[in-house]
């Protein structure tokens, strides 16, 4: 016995499979198989009103407008040509900027190593007050 009401026939024309879990493309409308669902599988002439996606410039990671009908490709070409506000010195920034002020020391560290009695900042080495001679507080330090 057969349900001819049931499923739909994939409608690429090269494949007319009949399919009992049809998918509708909601660009187009039409109904596909899941190997013909995607846009590119079809060649959905409406995929342009669903599949937005904005290019991002390589260089200054700036998004970059792209009007119906321009293809990307070039819209971010111009853009790197003309547009683009990379700056290659801002890219090298230095992080470790911190310097121990130990005399002869010229270590530098990311962050701050601030000593508590002194207020110094010093490398991971010499950032114990006994490690870079500290004179900042009266009461005696210990040794541990």
């Amino acid at each position: 016995m057969e349900f001819p009401e049931l499923g739909k026939h994939c409608s690429e024309r090269t494949c007319k499979q009949l399919d009992f879990l049809p998918l509708k493309c909601d660009a187009c409308g039409e109904v596909f198989c899941k190997d013909h669902i995607r846009y590119d599988d079809h060649k959905c002439g409406f995929a342009y009103k669903k599949n937005v996606q904005v290019p991002v410039c390589p260089l200054c990671n700036a998004p970059i407008p792209v009007q119906k009908g321009e293809i990307p490709d070039i819209v971010v070409g111009a853009h790197m040509d003309k547009d683009c506000k990379y700056n290659p010195s801002q890219q090298r920034q230095k992080i470790f900027t911190n310097k121990c002020l130990k005399p002869g020391c010229k270590r530098k560290e990311m962050m701050k190593v601030v000593c508590e009695q002194c207020g110094g900042n010093f490398c991971i080495k010499h950032r114990h007050p006994l490690d870079h001679n500290c004179k900042g507080s009266s009461h005696p330090t210990s040794k541990a």
